[in-house]
């Protein structure tokens, strides 16, 4: 497949060095025809791993996904959906829906949100580094304040994984303040493309650097946790009994009778009325919960959706944040 655009891969090298760094195309698809066939047709067979991102205007349920990059070893796939449309996207639908096909990716839900609503997709199987990030620094006795999630640009700035700095990244976003609809626009502007490939020419490097950090019971941890950052915000009328099954708790990990416990993703109804006696003033009873609950407590915001909580975590730290924050709704703001 021709390609006029290039952009470097950093791969591990054999000898656990410095990483080797390939030079790989660009393709820019508007056709299925143009992606991997291993891509397009998920097999047993054949286990994939690639970098994947979603750019778009307002990237929700109610905005517009504009574009889906895929990073493999040789090549980076920068997916239009602007121009490919509805039949693209149905035609990668069964591999982002895999369990043979790994998606490692930085903050899933948004873009499982947005893939769910606008096209029906379920994004299955990822492996999200902003989640196995926490998990390593937990493991290494370092806890993380409340909230503070590392962003791509502090993951990649992190010399333990690639330890550089990401300045276009914030040339983009200024661009974007400017113009909301900066994913709209075709053709695609050279820096559009080198922006789209840079979100992902990493991720592979850093799964694996990962990958060698993390124990048994942190990986079940980052597949369960993974599996329920993509339900979060795509709330439906039948509990995700549509969803693929959840990953169970591998069996050595019972055998050696200390099992973790089970986890769950929990949505909580809040009248409208009621969201300010939730959150407190600047935020201050949410995190007064947060505090005092192992579990992830989101709130939809601006983006939606209005109206509920999301919590995610070990069952009875769910129920407690559950009971906190409904006493905070009896509350008069």
């Amino acid at each position: 497949m021709a390609s006029s655009h290039e952009t470097h891969i950093p791969l591990p090298s054999d000898s656990g060095g410095k990483p080797c760094d390939h030079v790989v195309p660009i393709h820019l698809v508007t056709r299925a025809s143009q992606l991997p066939a291993e891509f397009l047709n998920p097999s047993p067979n054949t286990h994939l791993i690639i970098g994947f991102d979603c750019e778009g205007v307002d990237l929700c349920r109610h905005g517009t996904l504009c574009m889906m990059q895929l990073a493999f070893p040789d090549a980076i796939y920068l997916v239009d959906v602007i121009q490919g449309g509805v039949t693209l996207l149905k035609a990668c639908k069964p591999a982002l829906e895999s369990s043979y096909i790994t998606k490692v990716i930085h903050d899933c839900k948004r873009d499982s949100e947005a893939l769910y609503f606008q096209f029906g997709i379920k994004l299955h199987n990822v492996v999200d580094t902003q989640i196995a990030y926490s998990l390593i620094e937990e493991q290494d006795g370092r806890t993380r304040l409340l909230d503070d999630y590392i962003s791509f640009v502090g993951l990649l700035a992190d010399p333990r994984y690639c330890g550089i700095s990401y300045q276009e990244k914030e040339e983009v976003r200024v661009l974007l303040r400017q113009d909301p609809k900066f994913w709209m626009y075709r053709p695609l502007s050279e820096l559009m493309v080198r922006a789209a490939a840079d979100d992902v020419r990493f991720l592979l490097y850093i799964y694996q650097k990962m990958m060698e950090k993390l124990n048994q019971r942190s990986l079940w941890y980052l597949a369960i946790r993974g599996a329920l950052y993509c339900r979060c915000f795509c709330v439906n009328d039948n509990n995700f009994a549509d969803w693929p099954s959840l990953p169970p708790v591998p069996d050595n990990l019972i055998s050696e009778g200390n099992a973790p416990e089970e986890e769950i993703l929990s949505i909580l109804d809040v009248p409208p009325e009621k969201m300010g006696c939730v959150i407190g003033r600047r935020g201050a009873s949410i995190l007064s919960i947060k505090e005092s609950c192992n579990a992830e407590i989101l709130i939809g915001g601006a983006k939606g959706p209005l109206c509920k909580v999301f919590i995610i975590g070990p069952v009875k730290q769910v129920r407690k944040a559950e009971a906190m924050l409904r006493g905070r709704m009896l509350q008069v703001y």
